[in-house]
């Protein structure tokens, strides 16, 4: 579950950005996740969740922000929106579509305290 180590990573950015900027509490975290990025929101939440225990983010509320999932179907060659990343083209119904956009994850947003 590389979900784990997402959020080992946001949580190495809150203690850093605390020491930074001298803040003893986050309250919220907003992380942008791209389409591409592979991360299901639950998984991260859960993780999220057990994971800031102890830390500066304890109790903190995790705001995910997802890219659109935008595809380009080859074979009717239409760009389409899809609601899950394995969906066919909703024009013809094709699996053969080539997901744009972005595989990052960022924090982009704290409030602290």
């Amino acid at each position: 579950m590389h979900e784990m180590s997402v959020c080992e990573s946001v949580i190495r950015i809150l203690n850093r950005e605390a020491e930074r900027h001298q803040f003893t509490r986050v309250k919220t975290v907003r992380v942008e996740l791209g389409a591409r990025s592979c991360v299901t929101p639950e998984a991260i939440d859960f993780c999220f969740r057990r994971m800031t225990k102890g830390t500066v983010a304890d109790g903190a509320r995790l705001e995910l922000l997802r890219e659109p999932l935008v595809a380009w179907c080859m074979n009717c060659g239409d760009l389409v929106s899809l609601k899950e990343r394995y969906d066919a083209c909703p024009q013809c119904r094709s699996y053969e579509l080539q997901i744009s956009g972005t595989d990052t994850l960022r924090v982009t947003a704290l409030e602290v305290e």
